[in-house]
C-alpha cells in the first residue's frame, strides 16, 4: 500500500477540506483545483530535488563565525541563488512589488514542504516573508518601493531584531536606543541577541528591522519604536553594524543566530513613534503561524524516515512496521502530522477570507487559532521527532539516520516567537477572554456539528472554557498556570475536527481519522480533567 505523502495531504487539505478553489472563486480571482495541485507538486519537486539532498551536510558542517564574518554551509550560497530564482519567495506578496499574489495558504503548504526538507536554510526565507508583511502594513510608500522588490526575489533577507540580554519576553525592558540625525534618519545604538540570519555570505543585502527607543520616549512597550537599517547602504557602503558571534546550538546548526551589534548604524522609522509594537506584531505573528508549520514538517521528516526505516528493517522474520507498537507510534505520528497541517491550512484560509472577502469573522478565527497552531503544532513536532527516533531503536540515536538531528533541529520551535506557555496565556486572556468566550464557542458547536464523535469533546472543553474564564476573572495567576493544559485541549479537539473534515473529503484517510478520535481524542479529555482538578490544587512554591 502506498501511503499519501505530504504534497498529497497538502493537496487534499486545499483543494477538498479549506475549499482554496471555492474561496478564491468568491473573491473573483479564481484558482483552480488543478491549478493549485500543480503548484505543490512543483514546490515538492524543488524542495525535495535543490534543498533535501544537503540538510545532513549543512547539519556537519554549521555555520561559522571569524572576524566579524559569518560564513554557511558550502552549498548554501548556490540554494539560495536557485531559491530566489525559483520565485517561491515572492508566492504571496503582492504583484505590484513583484509577488505572484496567491494566497497565503499556498505559502504554509511551500513552507511547511521547504522546511521539512531543510529547517535550517528555510528560516531566511521564513522571516523575510514577515518582513514583507509588516512593510506591507506599515512601510511608506517610499519605504516599499525601496525595499519589497529585493524582499519578494529573495536577494535580501529581512530579519526581526527584538530580543536582548536583558530584554526576552519582557521587551518592556530594552535598551537599543534611536538618536535623531534629521532628514528622518537615525542612529542606532544597543545589542541585540539570537537574531537569525542576521549576518551571512548568501544575499546581497539584509535588512535588519529593529526595536528601539527615541530619545525621551516613555517607558515600557510605549516607548518602543522600530527601525529599517539595511546591511549595505544606498551608496553601497557598510552601515555601522555588525555580527559579534553566533550561538553554538543544540540544533539547526547551518542557520547563523547572531548576536547583533548596533554602533551608531543608520536608520529610517517604520510606522509611528512609539508604535513599534504594534508594527512588529505583523511579523511576529506571521512568524508564529511559520513556526507551527514547523513543527508540522518535523513531524513530516521524522515520518518520512520512521516509515522507511520501519518498512526496510526486519525482525522475527517480518518488517517492523507490523509489529503492533512500531505500528502504534507510526499511526500517532502520521494521524497528529496531518492534524497539525490541516489545522495550519485553517489558520491560513482563515487569513485569506480576511483579506480575500473583507471577512471580519476570518480575522477573528486566524486570531484564535494562531496560539493554537504555533503551541500545539509544535509540541506535537517534537514529540513526533522523538517517536522517529524510537521507531529508529539504536540506529535513531546515532546520527547517520538524520531522526537525531529532526528532534535536535524541532525543539527550537515551542521556544522562539514566543514559548508556547507565552502562546497559552495568549490564547486565554487575549483571544477567549476578550470576547467572553464567544468566538472559541463558536467554533466548538461547528467542531461538534461535524462529526457525532466529536461531541463528547467539545462539550467537555466547551465546559472547561467557562471554568478558565470563571478562574481568570477570579485569579488570574491561577488561570495561567492552567492555560497550557487548556491550549492542549483545544489543540486535540480542533485535529479531530480536521481530521473528521478530512475523512468525509476523502474517504481513505476514514481509518486514519477513526485511530485519531478513538486513541488520540481522549487527551483532550484528560487535559479538561486537569483544568477541572487544577482550578482546586495550587502549583506548590519552589521560591
Amino acid at each position: 500500500m502506498t501511503l499519501p505523502s505530504a504534497a498529497d495531504d497538502l493537496i487534499l487539505g486545499l483543494t477538498r477540506v479549506v475549499d482554496l478553489p471555492g474561496l478564491t472563486a468568491a473573491a473573483g480571482a479564481p484558482l483552480a483545483a488543478e491549478d493549485i495541485a500543480a503548484l505543490i507538486e512543483e514546490a515538492a519537486r524543488f524542495t525535495r530535488e535543490q534543498m533535501a539532498p544537503g540538510w545532513q551536510e549543512a547539519d556537519r558542517h554549521g555555520a561559522h563565525y571569524a572576524n566579524g564574518t559569518v560564513t554557511t554551509p558550502p552549498h548554501y550560497k548556490a540554494l539560495m541563488k536557485a531559491w530566489i530564482e525559483s520565485g517561491w519567495q515572492g508566492v504571496a506578496a503582492p504583484e505590484a512589488h513583484g509577488g505572484q499574489g496567491l494566497p497565503h495558504a499556498v505559502w504554509v503548504a511551500v513552507t511547511e514542504l521547504a522546511s521539512a526538507a531543510d529547517m535550517a536554510f528555510f528560516l531566511g526565507p521564513v522571516l523575510t516573508t514577515g518582513a514583507i508583511d509588516l512593510l506591507l502594513g506599515h512601510g511608506t510608500p517610499d519605504q516599499q518601493a525601496r525595499f519589497l522588490p529585493k524582499l519578494v526575489t529573495g536577494e535580501w533577507n529581512g530579519t526581526m531584531c527584538l530580543t536582548e540580554p536583558q530584554a526576552g519576553s519582557d521587551l518592556a525592558a530594552l535598551r537599543t536606543r534611536a538618536e535623531p540625525l534629521g532628514d528622518g534618519r537615525y542612529a542606532l545604538h544597543g545589542q541585540k541577541i539570537y537574531i537569525t540570519w542576521g549576518e551571512h555570505d548568501t544575499t546581497e543585502n539584509i535588512l535588519h528591522l529593529v526595536l528601539a527607543r527615541l530619545p525621551g520616549a516613555a517607558e515600557g512597550s510605549r516607548g518602543i519604536s522600530l527601525f529599517a537599517a539595511p546591511k549595505v547602504l544606498p551608496d553601497g557602503t557598510r552601515n555601522a553594524l555588525r555580527c559579534g558571534g553566533i550561538e553554538r546550538k543544540m540544533g539547526i546548526h547551518a542557520s547563523p543566530t547572531c548576536i547583533m551589534l548596533f554602533e551608531g548604524a543608520e536608520a529610517e522609522l517604520v510606522g509611528e513613534p512609539g508604535r513599534g509594537l504594534n508594527a512588529m506584531f505583523a511579523m511576529m505573528n506571521a512568524a508564529r503561524l511559520a513556526v507551527g508549520v514547523q513543527g508540522v514538517a518535523a513531524g513530516a521528516r521524522a515520518l518520512e524516515l520512521a516509515e522507511k526505516y520501519a518498512a526496510d528493517r526486519t525482525q522475527s522474520g517480518r518488517p517492523i512496521a507490523r509489529h503492533a507498537d512500531v505500528a502504534r507510534m507510526l499511526a500517532e505520528m502520521r494521524a497528529t502530522t496531518l492534524a497539525a497541517r490541516l489545522l495550519a491550512l485553517e489558520a491560513a484560509a482563515s487569513l485569506d477570507r480576511h483579506h480575500l472577502l473583507g471577512d471580519e469573522a476570518g480575522q477573528v478565527r486566524l486570531a484564535l487559532l494562531t496560539p493554537i497552531v504555533k503551541a500545539w503544532s509544535t509540541d506535537r513536532g517534537v514529540e513526533n521527532a522523538s517517536l522517529g527516533v524510537q521507531v529508529h531503536g539504536g540506529m535513531g540515536f546515532v546520527e547517520d539516520t538524520g531522526a537525531a538531528q529532526v528532534l535536535r533541529d524541532v525543539r527550537i520551535t515551542p521556544i522562539y516567537e514566543g514559548t508556547n506557555g507565552i502562546q497559552a496565556i495568549d490564547l486565554l486572556v487575549r483571544k477567549v477572554a476578550k470576547d467572553g468566550g464567544a468566538a472559541m464557542r463558536g467554533l466548538l458547536a461547528e467542531v461538534a456539528a461535524a462529526d457525532p464523535r466529536l461531541a463528547g469533546a467539545a462539550s467537555r472543553l466547551d465546559a472547561a472554557t467557562g471554568l478558565m474564564l470563571d478562574l481568570q476573572s477570579r485569579d488570574p495567576e491561577a488561570a495561567q498556570g492552567l492555560a497550557t493544559a487548556y491550549l492542549d485541549a483545544c489543540g486535540w479537539v480542533l485535529g479531530g475536527w480536521m481530521l473528521a473534515r478530512a475523512a468525509a473529503a476523502a474517504p481513505d484517510r476514514a481509518a486514519l481519522a477513526a485511530f485519531y478520535l478513538g486513541r488520540l481524542l481522549p487527551r483532550a479529555e484528560a487535559r479538561c480533567l486537569e483544568i477541572e482538578q487544577g482550578a482546586l490544587v495550587p502549583i506548590p512554591a519552589v521560591l
